[in-house]
């Protein structure tokens, strides 16, 4: 198995503050509009050193879509940035009309997705923000897994025409894939080659799924880990290539089960190659409030109950 080693833990919506600082000096058409999360989006140093390229729209999150997409049409390149669940469900309407519809070239980035948003509780963790984003025409959904792959998504993001949603996180998360990674939208990362499962995972539990792989190699499990950071467009060719060898798949996300990666993939498999799948996500409920490590353990969101997944899967094939 390829040992992928935590090089020091970092929060992912960090990384994202590290590439807008880069973009910022790299290309003088990106701009950036807040919605009053200055420090939770880590735009400090992109406001200070471009303040004529940051907009502080305050709490207006409808608004700043709005702006964000007429700027467009000037040839600049808005990142938008507040909490997963404001960037989403709140302007859902505006994205749509806005933004998707007319293939407007915003990016729409989202810190504290899911529930390790912990302590701020349901109202504030969106589970359901993927589904509601990649049901939109032209639309990417990006979900990244760590800190150096966040600063990379950002970066390569900029140079994609078109409509994006890129969701990050609050809590500091193993930070393990390498930083000279190139970041390739719509290619799926083999981290672990396997011949008897397949586990697919996107955000925080592709680190989990890298240690349940371990734990399943201890079993006499061969762990294929597949990291699926652009959901849409889904890069369809590696899950196959993967289940033809393997036969079956877990889908583990940080995410209602319903509209999630693991509806995506069920799809991949229902007109393609028919397979057993189990999926670790949020049982189609709200979260609550509590500490991120609770909230997991609770949800089942960890590598424990991915290790679980995968025995009940296996004896499905």
């Amino acid at each position: 198995m390829k040992k992928y080693e935590n090089t020091g833990s970092k929060d992912t919506r960090s990384g994202f503050g590290a590439g807008m600082t880069e973009l910022g000096q790299k290309n003088e058409n990106v701009v950036a509009l807040c919605a009053d999360l200055i420090g939770s989006l880590k735009f400090d140093d992109f406001k200070k050193n471009h303040p004529e390229r940051f907009f502080q729209i305050g709490i207006a999150e409808a608004n700043m879509i709005g702006i964000a997409a007429g700027l467009t049409i000037g040839g600049k390149i808005p990142f938008t940035g507040t909490f997963a669940n404001f960037s989403t469900g709140r302007v859902y309407d505006q994205i749509r009309q806005s933004v998707a519809y007319s293939d407007k070239n915003v990016k729409i980035c989202a810190s504290h997705a899911g529930l390790t948003l912990g302590e701020d509780g349901a109202t504030h963790q969106i589970l359901e923000d993927i589904g509601l984003m990649k049901m939109l025409p032209g639309m990417a959904v990006i979900n990244t897994c760590d800190y150096n792959q966040t600063k990379a998504a950002t970066l390569a993001i900029a140079d994609h025409h078109g409509p994006v949603y890129l969701r990050f996180g609050r809590p500091v998360v193993p930070n393990f894939t390498p930083a000279d990674e190139p970041f390739e939208i719509g290619k799926a990362i083999v981290l672990n080659e396997g011949s008897d499962v397949t586990i697919v995972a996107t955000g925080h539990l592709v680190w989990e799924a890298l240690v349940a792989a371990e734990a399943l190699e201890e079993k006499g499990i061969s762990a294929e880990v597949i990291n699926i950071h652009t959901i849409k467009p889904l890069d369809e060719e590696a899950i196959l290539k993967s289940l033809a060898k393997t036969k079956c798949v877990v889908t583990a996300e940080e995410h209602n089960i319903l509209g999630g990666l693991g509806e995506s993939i069920a799809r991949v498999l229902t007109l393609n190659r028919p397979a057993p799948q189990e999926f670790v996500a949020v049982q189609d409920s709200f979260g609550e409030s509590g500490t991120p490590e609770q909230l997991m353990e609770k949800y089942k969101l960890n590598n424990q109950a991915i290790v679980e997944a995968v025995e009940r899967v296996m004896k499905r094939k």
